[in-house]
């Protein structure tokens, strides 16, 4: 990749985006950072907006908005400003989602970032371990219980610093990735109820897994103030991994760096390090 190259990152301050951003800085990519909350705005639901921020890229890295549609016009806008690639990120095994509600956001994403005439790579992590305590399931561990429709049929949890990683050499090589679909997992899986317990014993602080049913889990997050179409969907995630078709490991982490990718138990201790389930 040349210097004089720009790598535009959407969602730069979500999970993966600001990850990714610090990661190319560092290796002297060229980065546009974008999010709504940038001083490049980005929002995907005002894409009269979005030209002048696709002015000049030669990259794109795409986190897909939450609903389908809105990348087909991304990567149709992409096109004409001049782009030569499109980085997306999606979710472990989108092909084998069947009939599932869950990801239809992503798999619409895939559909027109394949079917563009750029070079493409698609990135497509298991769940983030991070989600623990970056996200939906971390006020629920710092009060003590974590309540899920999951039960015996593990997750390959995937470390962010490992998609980041990832998303960064992917961005950094230009050619080599090119029609390529990574699946990014940890080294082993785990149910949630082994999951909590390493989260417990790296903090020092008792926590506790429940199994629940899946219209409790969704009536739990309405009453927590979700909306209704939210938590369905989160809940046909849950449903879809009992379906055991994404308990596997894969080995994308070590294809794409050569390593092994880390351990859950890694990320607990850092995390827990980290004071981030403190009471």
């Amino acid at each position: 990749m040349s210097n004089n190259d720009t790598t535009l990152v959407l969602g730069a301050t979500g999970k993966t985006g600001r990850r990714v951003a610090a990661r190319l800085r560092l290796r002297g990519t060229r980065v546009r950072a974008a999010s709504r909350s940038s001083r490049t705005r980005f929002d995907w639901s005002e894409p009269a907006g979005w030209d002048p921020v696709l002015q000049g890229v030669t990259t794109v890295y795409v986190v897909p908005p939450p609903v389908p549609g809105p990348v087909h016009e991304l990567v149709a806008r992409a096109e004409a400003a001049g782009a030569r690639r499109l980085v997306l990120l999606s979710g472990h095994g989108a092909d084998t989602w069947g009939d599932s509600a869950f990801g239809l956001d992503m798999r619409s994403a895939e559909e027109a970032v394949r079917g563009s005439a750029l070079e493409w790579t698609v990135l497509r992590p298991a769940n983030f371990m991070q989600n623990f305590d970056e996200d939906v399931f971390h006020a629920s561990l710092t009060a003590g219980e974590l309540a899920l429709p999951s039960g015996a049929v593990p997750e390959p949890f995937v470390d962010l610093e490992d998609v980041a990683d990832a998303a960064a050499a992917v961005l950094a090589e230009p050619g080599r990735h090119a029609g390529r679909t990574y699946e990014l997992t940890g080294p082993r899986a785990l149910t949630f109820a082994e999951a909590v317990e390493l989260i417990s014993r790296a903090s020092g602080l008792p926590m506790t897994y429940r199994q629940v049913s899946p219209a409790g889990y969704t009536a739990a997050l309405v009453e927590e103030g979700w909306g209704e179409d939210d938590a369905r969907h989160l809940t046909a995630m849950f449903e879809l991994m009992e379906r055991g078709l994404l308990a596997g490991t894969t080995d994308g982490v070590a294809t794409l760096l050569g390593r092994a990718p880390r351990t859950f138990e890694e990320y607990a201790v850092r995390a827990a390090a980290a004071g981030a389930w403190r009471r």
